[in-house]
């Protein structure tokens, strides 16, 4: 797990880290009124749900005294939960939100 893990974040690349980092507030934001929205299914709320339950509890898939690794786990899990969070949801819906806030800027 933990080398496929390392793997996945190296492809990544630092440029696409940097800007999930600047676009967080706006990540933030979309996902809060994605929760909210009555023609989201259950389903993917609960998803989300499970991975900030996943964030909050002390148990991991690496122990977090792994220095670098047990870390990795954590982001791997909120890339990879949020992300599928996202395909769950209608795209129209998506785009809506975006559209939004896109527009409020």
């Amino acid at each position: 797990m933990s080398l496929s893990s390392l793997a996945l974040l190296r492809n990544l690349g630092l440029r696409r880290v940097v800007q999930l980092v600047a676009h967080l507030p706006r990540f933030v934001k979309l996902f809060s009124r994605l929760a909210k929205d009555s023609r989201v299914a259950l389903g993917p709320k609960l998803l989300l749900a499970g991975i900030l339950a996943y964030l909050i509890f002390p148990t991991d898939l690496l122990p977090d005294f792994l220095v670098g690794l047990g870390q990795v786990d954590d982001l791997l899990v909120l890339f990879l939960g949020l992300k599928l969070f996202l395909r769950l949801c209608p795209k129209a819906v998506v785009q809506e939100h975006v559209r939004t806030l896109a527009a409020a800027k």
